[in-house]
């Protein structure tokens, strides 16, 4: 059974249908990419997924619970967290107070060993720890807000975007992060602008458009059809 499952799943906000009969899955310790324009549905599926919003048909299982109707938080009492595109820091607290609010479920030795994992993964953020969140360049922020995720250790990890608006010597560094997340075991599923890089460092992934599945396959299949290149990647 895969560690997530969306079958068939339509939702949206209000009377306007957002997603329309969309399914996919992620494994355990898979990277997957979701790609596509603009207004496709890619930020309207996290937030599925995470139980910000409900489906309307469709289910949602999560290693093997159906998390469908479930709250946030319960989701991630679950094993699954989410990092959202913007507003995804305390910008007034510093990064070790910031990893703290991400350990909500923590006694105080599970949270210094989280902290010690955090670090593992971002060695900036130890040299960092006394600084607040909101004197930190973009690139570092978001790694504050996938160190605070990572507090709980999570079996799955949803990134928004988590390169938007980076220079790319940024980009290359974050994508070197999700790397190292997901070779310590846990897996991940990001939506992303830089569609070529996701697919590229992707086990598989799925172009989405007007709220359906477009194309699916492994990152190396969709970098080498020439539909989803002309389509999506620019040529």
């Amino acid at each position: 059974m895969p560690l997530l499952q969306v079958e068939a799943v339509t939702a949206g906000y209000g009377d306007t249908e957002i997603l329309r009969g969309l399914s996919l899955v992620v494994e355990a310790d898979e990277v997957v990419s979701i790609i596509g324009p603009n207004g496709a549905g890619k930020s309207t599926l996290m937030k599925t997924i995470f139980g910000l919003l409900h489906p309307r048909q469709g289910a949602i299982t999560f290693d093997g619970r159906d998390i469908s109707r479930l709250p946030p938080h319960q989701i991630v009492r679950h094993g699954m967290c989410y990092v959202p595109q913007v507003a995804n820091v305390f910008t007034t607290l510093t990064v070790e107070e910031n990893l703290e609010m991400g350990a909500f479920t923590l006694g105080k030795a599970d949270l210094s060993q989280g902290k010690e994992r955090v670090y593992g993964l971002f060695p900036k953020l130890r040299q960092r720890r006394r600084q607040l969140a909101g004197k930190m360049s973009g690139g570092e922020r978001q790694m504050v807000a996938m160190g605070s995720a990572l507090m709980l250790n999570p079996r799955l990890l949803l990134l928004d975007e988590p390169t938007a608006a980076l220079s790319p010597k940024l980009v290359d560094e974050i994508f070197e992060r999700i790397a190292h997340i997901n070779q310590s075991g846990i897996a991940v599923l990001m939506v992303e602008q830089n569609a070529r890089q996701s697919l590229g460092m992707a086990h598989r992934g799925y172009v989405l458009a007007n709220g359906e599945n477009r194309h699916e396959g492994t990152g190396r299949e969709l970098l080498d059809d020439p539909n989803v290149g002309r389509l999506y990647l620019g040529g």
